[in-house]
């Protein structure tokens, strides 16, 4: 971004650099069992509907791990909360690999414990991501940098997906499970040193601080997490009334499950549907998913800009978020046109225009970040996720259930365009004025301070 001298230092883009790179690794971790599938299923001798059964595991456990982990974020800190993610989810996503040790029948069962496992893990990842973007990043970069972290969904395809195709094809699946671990507990001993909130980071300056407060950053959002005082008997009870009585933020809730659920199709069911309906072998299907996974990461990068850009420009903070979103969801619907071709090229070429408009719309996380009440900034993005990621749960079982019946992936591909269709209609019409929240305000129509705040 230009200006860095103005704007008082860059160390809040090495953290963003962080959470880009942890992020990356969440999400490989998510899809690795998406490569393994094809080989994995035959080994374990489980049919579409049980293996769909066994990618909701993950999502089981993510939406149940959403408020106890935002709740954790905002008594006990990002850094301390999220490293303990960090360091399970790499332990139980290597111990993947070792299922089949227990026989086929018990290794069906072990690997959904396992993959539960991780989904409670990394349940504060993103909500914890929203927090410290929020704390170090202004409103009018707070899109871009959000955009930027979300796009590590796409950038992990692009970078794992060839990987681990290759790692399974030479030296069979269980492998991949190893070496994703093993990165993990790696990225876990870098984020140590690198994540700190912004009153205690050892090269802040002041002028940074000082830069990005003015402009909206929640600055001391962590200060007193190591010894806060006793909660207050039903604070979380009405903090929660707050959050769900807020018509904004049910758009948000609802635009968010729509738009995951293309998030999911791509991550569990794609390389299946390369393989089963396409014809393509595993270490294809894993150098095929690259090129929609880039368009992806583009899209996603660009509208975080797009998304400030009409900030800066003048516009409200209401349509510099809700244009990139709605326009994103509506040029994702092109995912239909695979359903009528058969070439494979063509395949690549709708595959790549749905998730490039799919990453132009994930923009929730930054309208979090500009809507969350402060003072409980980890729980809101703790909600906000757990409803988005219901669709974790579903979107699995119903692609499964689908492709049982069927025997194709058509339907599944009318399924996941009437999300995009969705997700559209959430932010044109149930989502309000995007401005902060302030606690006690469940309408959401924020204090002057607020409007103020959102619109810096």
């Amino acid at each position: 971004m230009a200006g860095i001298a103005a704007r008082g230092g860059k160390v809040r883009y090495s953290i963003l650099a962080m959470l880009f790179f942890v992020s990356i690794i969440n999400y490989a971790d998510r899809s690795i069992l998406a490569i393994a599938a094809p080989l994995l299923s035959k080994d374990l001798q489980i049919d579409p509907l049980e293996l769909g059964i066994v990618f909701s595991g993950f999502g089981w456990a993510y939406v149940i791990a959403q408020l106890p982990g935002g709740w954790a974020l905002d008594r006990f800190g990002t850094k301390r909360v999220y490293l303990v993610g960090i360091t399970l989810w790499s332990i139980f996503t290597a111990a993947q690999g070792t299922v089949l040790a227990f026989g086929a029948s018990a290794a069906v069962s072990i690997l959904f414990a396992l993959r539960f496992l991780v989904g409670f893990a990394e349940g504060p990842s993103f909500p914890g991501n929203a927090r410290l973007v929020a704390a170090w990043f202004p409103a009018a970069e707070r899109g871009t940098a959000s955009a930027i972290f979300n796009a590590s969904q796409y950038f992990a395809t692009v970078l794992f997906a060839p990987i681990m195709g290759w790692i399974t094809f030479t030296f069979g699946w269980p492998y991949t499970f190893y070496f994703m671990g093993a990165l993990g507990l790696v990225a876990s001993l870098i984020w140590t040193v690198t994540i700190y909130s912004p009153r205690t980071h050892p090269r802040v300056t002041e002028a940074e601080i000082d830069f990005v407060a003015a402009g909206g950053a929640l600055v001391d959002m962590d200060r007193g997490t190591v010894a806060r005082p006793p909660a207050v008997p039903g604070e979380m009870a009405a903090n929660l009334r707050v959050l769900l009585s807020n018509r904004t933020l049910w758009g948000l809730y609802i635009g968010q499950f729509a738009i995951n659920t293309l998030t999911y199709f791509f991550i569990t069911w794609f390389p299946v549907y390369l393989v089963q309906e396409r014809g393509m072998n595993v270490l294809k299907a894993g150098l095929f998913a690259s090129a929609p996974a880039i368009c992806g990461f583009l899209g996603g990068v660009l509208g975080g800009i797009w998304s400030d850009w009409l900030l800066r420009r003048g516009h409200s903070l209401t349509v510099a978020r809700k244009v990139p979103v709605v326009s994103g969801m509506l040029v994702s619907l092109t995912i239909v046109a695979c359903n009528y071709v058969d070439v494979n090229s063509l395949v690549l070429l709708f595959m790549s225009i749905a998730f490039f408009g799919k990453g132009i719309g994930a923009l929730g996380w930054a309208v979090v970040a500009d809507v969350a009440p402060r003072k409980v900034a980890g729980l809101s993005g703790g909600l906000f996720n757990m409803f988005g990621n219901l669709s974790s749960i579903l979107t699995p079982i119903v692609i499964g259930g689908l492709l049982k019946a069927t025997g194709s992936f058509k339907l599944a591909l009318v399924f996941v365009a009437c999300n995009a269709l969705l997700a559209a209609f959430s932010y044109l019409f149930i989502a309000g004025r995007i401005e902060r929240i302030e606690e006690g305000e469940p309408s959401g129509s924020g204090a002057p301070a607020a409007r103020a705040a959102a619109a810096a």
